[in-house]
């Protein structure tokens, strides 16, 4: 099931490099306030699900832009087939192919693919987490005055603004920097690389954060919604680091 998914990743991430590099020719819509798809992203969720049901036509599936299928599968594919679609549009070269199985409500196996650095984020319960078959373990810093952490608000919840900004403001005065990078997919891969110390963010879609949320757990880190509970795909708030920095983030982001 890995090599499927792997497999489907990678191809849909080939062909989003080659139209990044004809953008002028990319159709885009907004679907609602500041939040954009392309003809892109449509091709590439269509390749990936046709890869899958060709293997797996009883599982179901949750894709960001095909809706859901097979609703009461135990096997469920969270799919976002462009991961920083705004970044895409705007030549930014930072985003990703995210693709995870969570099996009766937990998460099975994930692959997060980036096809610009040709990096795949891979992991299976039980297994660990590996990119580019190397094994990844999240960052062991213990002071959030030394953690660099990443956070971002959804274009689509821009009621949050306010919440989003003060907890901004205490992680900003006592953490060491901050990063937006505009994908959450590789925000929790970073995490899970040691590349980020924490992530954390609100009013996420399950497909923007189902394969992040297993990578950090096989690398070792602890992945729960903003105030330490479990995470709950249809609420999309993530909060993904070490076990220790989990505890002093959960107190900073207390508003």
């Amino acid at each position: 099931m890995l090599y499927v998914a792997v497999r489907a990743a990678r191809r849909a991430g080939d062909m989003i490099v080659r139209s990044f590099d004809d953008r002028d020719n990319v159709n885009v819509q907004e679907k609602q306030d500041r939040d954009f798809v392309t003809d892109v992203d449509r091709k590439a969720e269509s390749m990936i699900i046709r890869d899958i049901q060709q293997h797996y036509p009883d599982h179901g599936i949750v894709a960001e832009e095909s809706g859901i299928s097979n609703p009461e599968a135990s096997m469920q594919w969270h799919i976002d087939p462009l991961d920083g679609t705004t970044n895409f549009i705007h030549g930014l070269p930072h985003f990703a192919v995210s693709i995870a199985v969570w099996r009766s409500g937990k998460p099975l196996l994930a692959v997060v693919h980036d096809p610009m650095r040709n990096e795949t984020f891979e992991a299976q319960n039980g297994n660990g987490a590996f990119l580019n078959r190397r094994r990844l373990r999240v960052g062991s810093q213990k002071s959030p005055a030394r953690a660099l952490f990443a956070s971002g608000l959804p274009p689509y919840r821009r009621d949050h603004i306010d919440i989003f900004q003060k907890r901004m403001d205490i992680c900003m005065r006592e953490c060491e920097g901050y990063r937006r990078g505009g994908s959450a997919a590789l925000d929790l891969a970073y995490v899970a690389a040691g590349r980020l110390d924490s992530y954390w963010e609100a009013g996420l879609k399950s497909w923007d954060i189902a394969a992040g949320i297993l990578l950090v757990q096989e690398a070792g880190g602890i992945v729960t919604d903003i105030e330490g509970r479990t995470v709950d795909l249809e609420k999309g708030d993530v909060l993904a680091t070490n076990t220790t920095l989990q505890r002093n983030f959960i107190k900073l982001l207390k508003v």
